[in-house]
């Protein structure tokens, strides 16, 4: 049975293999090979845990399994692990990859999330090293939307979601970005736009343009059709507040 999770690794990782997520892959693959009995498997070229990636070019399977390991240190991050935020990793899981993926994966992200010795740091400077920023980008919205689960944002969500977007380079005005998203303010829809309330029209329709190019699905079309149709959903969201805004000063 574990075969197939390292076979599932393995065919989609290209820079993962190395460093700190190697390391912490290897550590889920033992403690799943330990449980099921089975005999270690290593996909053909992997390399060891500790070593230099040869290929930068982020792959499926990268983007995945950085989502996994993210989406654990926002889940604990509160001290407890709450199944509504379980539940809406495993959904969203299916909603991407289907339902034999996700439950592979969702075992896999389980061993994660006991896993007490992971460098939030190192992990997340080894993402920032290697995926590019729209990728980033969709890493973080994601992570937004695993605190918000279940129904309460605790402050330490928050902070951790905060120090992955700042070890990954994540902009400030970005970050604030994604995260009126998801928190609505009386100034929301112009911070997702990243331009002040104070702004003009003109430079309302500038920031407009600005973020529909950012966030535009095409942007992490090399992740796949799955992972770029998450992302439409930024997309729809930069519409969606120009659109309140327009409403709101009568922009034609």
């Amino acid at each position: 049975m574990a075969k197939k999770y390292a076979k599932w690794i393995g065919g989609g990782l290209g820079w993962a293999f190395g460093g700190p997520i190697g390391a912490l892959l290897g550590y889920a693959l033992g403690n799943l090979y330990d449980k099921q009995g089975d005999e270690p498997y290593r996909e053909p070229g992997q390399r060891p845990s500790g070593s230099r990636a040869t290929h930068r070019a982020t792959r499926v399977g990268d983007f995945e399994v950085s989502l996994l390991i993210l989406s654990a240190q926002v889940i604990k991050a509160d001290g407890r692990v709450d199944e509504r935020e379980l539940s809406f990793v495993r959904e969203h899981f299916k909603k991407l990859f289907g339902e034999a993926k996700a439950a592979e994966s969702f075992k896999l992200f389980k061993t994660v999330v006991n896993n007490q010795s992971v460098s939030t740091r190192q992990i997340c400077l080894q993402i920032q090293q290697n995926m590019d920023h729209a990728s980033r980008l969709q890493l973080v919205h994601f992570l937004f939307g695993v605190a918000q689960a279940d129904g309460h944002v605790a402050e330490a969500e928050l902070d951790t979601i905060q120090t992955i977007a700042n070890y990954m380079r994540i902009r400030p005005a970005d970050f604030q970005s994604l995260k009126a998203m998801f928190y609505k303010s009386s100034e929301a829809d112009y911070q997702v736009l990243e331009v002040s309330p104070k702004a003009s029209d003109d430079e309302i329709k500038k920031a407009y343009r600005k973020m529909a190019i950012k966030y535009h699905p095409d942007k992490v079309a090399h992740l796949g059709e799955e992972i770029q149709a998450g992302a439409k959903e930024k997309f729809q969201a930069v519409q969606q507040a120009y659109g309140r805004i327009c409403k709101e000063r009568n922009i034609k």
